[in-house]
């Protein structure tokens, strides 16, 4: 039998456009496929294999093998020269598969009989959906008209799938985006939501792939790209004045539009029988398969610009998602791969949940989530791809769970939950106005951490005595150019305004690690947590650290003023950063500014190399605030962005709180005001450890004071210390379990 030629595979497209035009259920017309599939190509066997689950590959049809093995065969991914192409999402072709690298007999199946393997695998956009399979008697390589011929086929199969053209029996032919799925991800902002997902980024869905007239696929695709380079053009002439990084994205992207050889395989793909989205898409799935794998860094991030491009030209094909100023509906949980602080910002609190597909709990947008008490769940695999818009979903940010069209049971279960958390709320507001006094009479400062002006109002309705943290950099973070000192100054100003005269501590700017500047060149290190950031930038760029000094000092306009310098390892930053406060509130005061009533400088503990500063710095420094976060993760070598890690080590382990214990006493010997910032403070168990050791002023996110008020008000930290004492005494690697058992009894 002659192989598929260029006309064969347009033939056989034509024939499987008539397999899917029937009324045939969807087993049917899968059975149908393969049947047509080894007659056009001349095998013996054509099958197919869809996953059930993320790591089981079922046989859901076959031409050839035992009809008793469909439904019954199924391969876990990497297992067999099945299990291999959907594994590595490359084509396996060879003439002798007994003898192939991972080749496994599946005796049930019959296939013994068969040398010659062809594999392709069945994936959309990067998400694999399974396995396309033809086999022969005769020991032949197939021609590549051939694999193309059947890649074409599986792209097809791939587009037909999700617009469930073969629902049927079997796991892996049940209904996409219709049943209820429980997807895990990372909590990074607490609290629980119902809505409907509202998508950042909707999903295009090519309705039809086949090409009814090709000459008029090849215009339609002509024109579309030519309204597409016209669109990046456009772009171009507006950002000339702009920054270098983003021209260096827009020159990207016209290169991507102008690239011949993408246009040329696109016009290949018309021409073999598909249709201009089908083509677009294509080639899109082959791309994103390509630079996925590639080791250059640079590549594997011009994935996302070659995307953004297919994307838009999919959308101007189709015209889905044109109306970009669509209403969101009134209980929106926002769904995305991953989005940036500003795009977050522009949603502003409207949404009432966020989910996003990548993303890390120290990410942009988890900061921006936190500030605006939005539940967020990042790292939660496949949600951009399960969901669609409308579907009814809740978020649990507290165990890092979201429920994608969910049954009744859970619904209900998830209600009630709810409704318990506003129980709590209404309890919390009672004390809103009560000072955190312990019983046996200890005051603890609860305090807040913000960034945003929309942080401001929590202020008074959580209760909160202050500001502990205000976080400068997200002003910096949320723009594509640095702003001016006057922005600056009005910003602070309202902060300060909006606070009633409540102490305020600025932090200066913390950048580096995950907080990249975009108009700031990126720097490669191995470990940016370790690396150029914070206090050390602001030494080697002195002229940034001034100017926010400046706008600082400006805005505060006669009144007290609080600025902590974040990360300082070694006394000698501090003092370094400290004389440029003291220069710039000398030029200050020569050009006749006001200079503010008061002036604290302090700084952040973060690394354990300050706790064991010279007794001096403790001395000199104005005030210290503990940074929990990083120095626990540096404590403990544990990267807080890495889920094998990050939770494999107690905050209240013995050695972290002998630490605290130490920073404390040598705190109190010098008389310096000390206090503790981090999500450890925001949890109530913690918070209470944290007092009991010393720590009697806490900064955390707003909805968490209430939680922990309410118990440090019903707690004797006198006797909690003791507990915890003992429990170090016994040898206890954690005082946790003493610590819960004292607290079930109060």
């Amino acid at each position: 039998m002659v192989e598929s030629t260029e006309s064969e595979s347009r033939k056989l497209l034509g024939r499987l456009r008539e397999a899917m035009a029937g009324d045939n259920p969807g087993q049917a017309r899968l059975d149908k496929i393969t049947h047509l599939i080894a007659d056009s190509i001349g095998t013996q066997v054509c099958s197919v294999y869809l996953f059930r689950d993320d790591d089981t590959l079922e046989l859901c049809a076959s031409e050839g093998l035992n009809v008793e093995s469909v439904h019954q065969t199924r391969m876990r991914i990497g297992e067999g020269l099945v299990g291999r192409v959907a594994k590595f999402g490359k084509v396996i072709n060879t003439p002798d598969a007994p003898n192939a690298k991972g080749f496994r007999y599946m005796p049930e199946t019959g296939e013994e009989r068969f040398s010659s393997f062809l594999g392709v695998p069945i994936q959309r956009l990067g998400e694999m959906l399974g396995v396309l399979v033809v086999q022969s008697n005769d020991a032949r390589e197939f021609s590549s008209d051939a694999v193309y011929a059947l890649e074409v086929v599986a792209m097809v199969i791939a587009e037909m799938t999700e617009l469930g053209a073969f629902v049927g029996e079997g796991a892996a032919l049940s209904p996409l985006h219709q049943q209820a799925v429980l997807l895990s991800g990372t909590a990074a902002q607490e609290g629980a939501a119902e809505g409907h997902v509202w998508l950042h980024e909707p999903r295009v869905l090519v309705t039809n792939p086949f090409a009814d007239d090709p000459e008029r696929e090849q215009v339609r695709l002509c024109e579309a790209v030519e309204h597409l380079r016209m669109g990046v053009d456009k772009m171009l002439e507006i950002s000339q004045n702009g920054d270098k990084e983003q021209l260096e994205v827009l020159e990207a992207y016209r290169m991507f539009a102008n690239s011949k050889g993408w246009m040329r395989r696109m016009e290949e793909d018309i021409a073999r029988g598909l249709s201009a989205e089908a083509a677009v898409e294509k080639e899109q799935s082959q791309a994103r398969a390509r630079l996925s794998q590639a080791q250059d860094a640079y590549l594997r991030e011009r994935l996302s610009d070659l995307d953004d491009l297919s994307n838009r030209l999919l959308r101007i094909l189709t015209g889905q998602g044109a109306e970009t100023g669509a209403d969101l509906p009134e209980d929106p949980i926002l769904v995305a791969r991953n989005i940036g602080p500003a795009e977050l910002l522009e949603y502003g609190r409207n949404l009432k949940g966020i989910v996003l597909e990548e993303g890390s709990v120290g990410s942009h947008a988890a900061i921006v989530a936190r500030a605006l008490a939005i539940p967020l769940v990042v790292n939660a695999k496949r949600i951009s791809t399960e969901a669609l818009n409308g579907d009814h979903i809740m978020v649990d940010g507290e165990q890092g769970v979201v429920h994608l069209r969910p049954d009744d049971t859970v619904v209900g279960a998830f209600r009630d939950k709810i409704a318990m958390l506003a129980q709590a709320q209404q309890r919390y507001a009672s004390i809103r106005d009560k000072p955190a006094i312990t019983l046996d009479g200890q005051k603890i400062n609860l305090v807040m951490n913000a960034g945003l002006m929309a942080d401001l109002p929590s202020l008074e309705n959580s209760g909160a005595e202050g500001v502990g943290l205000f976080r400068t950099e997200l002003q910096f973070l949320v723009r594509n150019q640095m702003p001016r000192r006057s922005e600056l100054v009005a910003l602070y100003k309202r902060v300060l305004d909006a606070a009633h005269g409540k102490r305020v501590v600025f932090r200066t700017l913390d950048i580096g690690s995950d907080k990249v500047l975009p108009y700031m060149k990126p720097n490669d290190e191995p470990n940016p947590a370790l690396g150029w950031r914070a206090i050390r930038v602001g030494l080697d760029k002195p002229g940034i650290m001034r100017m926010q000094l400046q706008a600082l000092m400006r805005a505060a306009d006669g009144r007290p003023l609080t600025v902590m310098f974040p990360f300082v390892a070694q006394a000698e930053e501090y003092r370094a950063a400290r004389d440029e406060v003291t220069k710039t509130l000398e030029r200050e005061r020569i050009l006749g500014h006001a200079l503010p009533e008061s002036l604290e400088i302090g700084a952040m503990l973060e690394t354990p190399s300050l706790a064991f500063a010279p007794q001096k710095f403790f001395d000199d420094v104005g005030f210290v605030s503990v940074g929990g976060n990083d120095l626990k993760q540096f404590f403990f070598a544990a990267d807080r962005e890495n889920e094998r890690v990050r939770k494999r080590y107690d905050s209240l382990n013995v050695s972290f709180l002998s630490l605290i214990e130490q920073i404390v006493e040598r705190c109190a010997i010098s008389g310096t005001p000390l206090s503790f910032c981090g999500e450890d403070a925001g949890r109530p168990i913690e918070a209470v450890c944290l007092a009991a050791m010393g720590m009697h002023t806490l900064s955390m996110r707003p909805a968490s004071i209430g939680p922990v008020k309410s118990l440090l008000m019903r707690v004797n930290l006198a006797d909690l210390r003791r507990v915890i004492f003992a429990s170090r005494h016994r040898g206890d690697q954690s005082v946790r379990e003493a610590v819960m058992r004292y607290l079930r009894e109060i």
